[in-house]
């Protein structure tokens, strides 16, 4: 499910944006910086600051998340199923690794969402779709015109 492709994009990708509900229909879309794909199957994403999160997906397991390269504005929208690993958990010393060759061990976290993707769907620019000869390279230029670098 977690192609070669889609782990280049986890590498390239600086955020995450994870998507969760609680029971009663509450959006909560919160920005993540640790995560990366934990073999072919899964995403993992460290809980450093993420009490709403945590809450809603032990609410509700149904998650949303998206990661794009910001530049060529390309990316990808994972929907599966998460629960949270905490460290009394058998597997969490695995599962965290990962994460903490990431953060070097700078960025405590108590647990981790641990998503099994299900559903996999592309993110393109609509320029790419409106105007299908647009370049990569095209959008890097005017992403760094965007932002002035």
């Amino acid at each position: 499910m977690i192609t070669a492709e889609i782990k280049k994009y986890v590498d390239k990708s600086v955020l995450c944006w994870l998507a969760t509900s609680s029971l009663d229909n509450i959006p909560n879309v919160s920005p993540k910086e640790v995560f990366t794909y934990y073999g072919n199957t899964n995403i993992i994403i460290a809980n450093i600051a993420s009490p709403q999160t945590v809450k809603n997906i032990k609410e509700n397991n149904n998650i949303c998340v998206s990661f794009i390269d910001v530049f060529i504005q390309k990316g990808f929208q994972l929907k599966g199923v998460a629960n949270i690993v905490g460290k009394d958990d058998t597997d969490y010393d695995t599962i965290q690794a990962p994460l903490l060759q990431i953060t070097g061990g700078k960025f405590p976290f108590a647990t981790i969402t641990n998503i099994v993707v299900k559903e996999v769907k592309r993110i393109l620019a609509p320029k790419y779709i409106l105007y299908p000869e647009t370049t990569e390279e095209q959008q890097i230029q005017s992403a760094l015109k965007q932002y002035k670098t």
